[in-house]
C-alpha cells in the first residue's frame, strides 16, 4: 500500500482516508497543520492512482489499511479519519477491529444502499469512460465537486490513471455499502460530520449512523457540500479535531 506521512516517527499517528477518486492530497493541507505534534499518515486506497491493488471491495480495502497499522504502528493508531469512501473504509475497519483507535471522524459516509444507481454504474461509467482523461471534462467535474482550484492539476492526472474496472469496481462498493452489526462494539470515540447541503442519503446515512452509535457525536456543517468540510477547510478541519483529542 502506497502512503503519503508526515511528522516524525516517534509521534502519535493520525491516519486520514481520501475520498473516491481522490488521492493522499485530500488531506496534505491537514498533515501540513498536524505534522509538528503528530505523525499524520495517508495511504492511496486500493484501486486509486498509484495503489498497488486493484480494488476489491471496501472490506478488502479496510484490510489492507489494518494490515498497515499492524505491520507499522503496533496494531493502533490515535485516530482515523476519511471522507466517502475513505470513510466507508474507516467505519468497516471499527467493525473489524474495535481497537483499531481511539477516536474518529466520519465525513460524509453513506451506508444506505442504492440499488438504482449501482445498476446503472457499469453502462454510464463505460459510455462516458474515455471523458474523464479530457481536461476540459475532468475541469466540468472538478467544479461540480466544487474543490479548491490549487488541486486542479493532481485531480486531473490522478482520475486519468484510475482505470474503468478500478472505478467501476468502487463507484459500486460505495453504492452498496451497509453497516455491520460489529460495528456497534467499537472502542472509538467517534465524530460524524456532514455538510448542511448534502444529499438526503447522506443525511439520512448520518442518522444511521448515530443510532447506531449512540455515544458518537453528529457534526452538521451549514453551507457545506459534500467533501468540502476536509478538502476546502483543513484549518477548521484540524482545530475540531485537536479539541476533540485535548477534550
Amino acid at each position: 500500500m502506497r502512503i503519503v506521512e508526515y511528522g516524525k516517527e516517534n509521534q502519535e499517528v493520525i491516519l486520514l482516508l481520501h475520498g473516491g477518486g481522490l488521492s493522499w492530497w485530500n488531506y496534505r493541507k491537514e498533515a501540513q497543520l498536524l505534522c509538528d505534534h503528530y505523525h499524520v499518515v495517508l495511504p492511496v486506497l486500493d484501486g486509486h492512482a498509484d495503489s498497488e491493488e486493484d480494488f476489491i471491495s471496501i472490506e478488502q480495502a479496510a484490510k489492507h489499511v489494518i494490515s498497515l497499522i499492524n505491520d507499522r504502528f503496533d496494531g493502533a493508531v490515535l485516530m482515523l479519519g476519511g471522507l466517502s469512501l475513505g470513510a466507508q473504509v474507516v467505519i468497516e475497519m471499527l467493525s473489524q477491529r474495535k481497537d483499531i483507535s481511539r477516536f474518529a471522524i466520519i465525513e460524509s459516509a453513506s451506508v444506505i444502499p442504492d440499488q438504482l444507481t449501482n445498476a446503472l454504474l457499469s453502462p454510464s461509467i463505460s459510455a462516458s469512460f474515455g471523458l474523464i482523461q479530457k481536461k476540459w471534462f475532468a475541469k466540468m467535474q472538478f467544479q461540480y465537486l466544487r474543490i479548491a482550484d490549487d488541486l486542479f492539476d493532481e485531480y486531473y492526472r490522478d482520475t486519468s490513471l484510475i482505470t474503468k474496472e478500478n472505478m467501476i469496481s468502487f463507484l459500486k462498493a460505495s453504492t452498496t455499502y451497509q453497516i455491520k452489526p460489529t460495528l456497534k462494539e467499537c472502542n472509538a470515540d467517534i465524530r460524524i460530520v456532514i455538510g448542511g447541503k448534502e444529499q438526503k442519503s447522506i443525511r439520512s446515512s448520518a442518522s444511521i449512523l448515530k443510532q447506531t452509535l449512540p455515544n458518537s457525536t453528529l457534526e452538521i456543517k451549514e453551507g457545506f457540500y459534500h467533501g468540502e468540510y476536509s478538502i476546502n477547510h483543513p484549518d477548521v478541519y484540524v482545530a475540531d479535531l485537536l479539541k476533540k483529542i485535548n477534550s
